[in-house]
């Protein structure tokens, strides 16, 4: 009957045990983390600045309070191989987003507020679409705040082309400076390295398996009208994600490949922002609220739980906190990102993404979602 017992019935070498089996898990998923990003890395597929396009392109920025964002110069644009027009839809902006487009040489269209059951910027997308030139083969989506390479929407239409896929989103360098910025924006690509099956996720019919950045949309026409535009979307918060499911729905094939030389893209540039940026949308990231909480439990337990161990003297919760680094450090590399110091603090960026993903879900279950002023349901 001998041996002493902790406050909850357990002898402490059990306890001990336990979480030594902890460690031990979160570090090996965090090593195979690592693995599968370098993997990725090597797959992803990058279009070549210099490439001609075929089709005949519109290009179609929604905006809405842009003019201190506004970016993209379409006088750059037009004249670009194969890019018949550049249309900026003014999404019932209250600054000078219109004046500034139509300055800039853009044809500019006055959006009409979003029907019951739209979201604004699917809304947005739709009236683009329904606006662009007939004689498009290919439409691209551009964010206003993306700026673009010289020969960017041409070498990613050629990209298009080339692999014979129905859409493409070339995911844009994330420009991070404040410390919030550099803590967060890095795992947009480091999640997707990491989590996705890349070549699987190109080949496979299946709609959940994908993933897309709506910054930069590069569509053929055809499949994006078989699969419904953006009407079959209306009501999407991730409505890149949707549609890219949309199109594998109607029979099409999609992926998200790498636009570091493409463009880049300052998401948001304060703390506040970044905050309203993300709580609209983690929520649904990953399916649904329980899919984001799942998914940001299994981060913490690969990426939080092994340098905590570490911290305590474990050697196997070193070798989970080197390998979430050495995923950071690839992925960055990989995509024109900074890999020092900011690799370093993995664990802080990943406990600051679960906090993000908390705060996302309970405020859209207490209904407080908005964004440029609209409720976001």
């Amino acid at each position: 009957m001998g041996g002493s017992y902790g406050p909850f019935g357990q002898q402490p070498a059990t306890q001990g045990a336990a979480v030594s089996r902890v460690v031990r898990v979160g570090s090996a998923l965090a090593v195979a983390g690592a693995a599968h990003a370098a993997l990725n890395a090597h797959l992803l597929r990058r279009p070549g600045l210099g490439e001609r396009a075929a089709s005949r392109i519109s290009v179609l920025i929604p905006a809405r309070d842009e003019a201190a964002q506004l970016t993209v110069d379409p006088q750059s644009l037009v004249g670009q191989d194969a890019v018949s027009e550049v249309l900026v839809l003014d999404d019932g902006s209250s600054d000078d987003t219109a004046t500034l487009a139509t300055a800039a040489g853009a044809r500019v269209i006055t959006g009409a507020p979003p029907p019951p059951g739209w979201l604004g910027k699917p809304h947005a997308c739709a009236q683009l679409a329904a606006a662009a030139d007939p004689a498009s083969d290919v439409l691209v989506f551009l964010d206003a705040d993306v700026r673009l390479s010289p020969g960017a929407i041409a070498a990613a239409v050629a990209l298009l082309e080339r692999t014979g896929l129905d859409m493409i989103t070339p995911h844009p360098r994330q420009f991070a400076v404040t410390p919030a910025e550099r803590l967060v924006q890095p795992l947009l690509q480091w999640s997707i390295l990491t989590l996705l099956p890349l070549r699987l996720a190109e080949r496979s019919p299946r709609p959940s398996l994908g993933a897309a950045i709506g910054q930069f949309v590069v569509v053929h026409r055809g499949a994006y009208e078989r699969a419904g535009g953006h009407s079959s979307v209306k009501d999407a918060v991730l409505d890149d994600l949707a549609l890219l499911k949309s199109i594998k729905r109607a029979g099409g094939r999609g992926a998200l490949v790498d636009g570091t030389a493409l463009a880049e893209c300052r998401m948001y540039s304060s703390w506040r922002e970044l905050q309203d940026g993300y709580a609209k949308s983690l929520w649904s990231a990953f399916g649904s609220e329980a899919g984001a909480a799942a998914v940001a439990s299994t981060l913490a337990l690969a990426y939080i739980v092994p340098p905590l161990a570490a911290l305590r003297g474990s050697r196997m919760g070193l070798a989970g906190y080197l390998a979430g680094v050495a995923g950071r450090v690839v992925t960055a590399r990989a995509t024109g990102g900074r890999p020092w110091p900011d690799a370093a603090a993995h664990p802080v960026s990943i406990g600051t993404f679960v906090w993000l993903t908390a705060r996302s879900i309970v405020r859209h279950r207490r209904g407080e979602l908005r964004w440029k002023g609209r409720p976001v349901p």
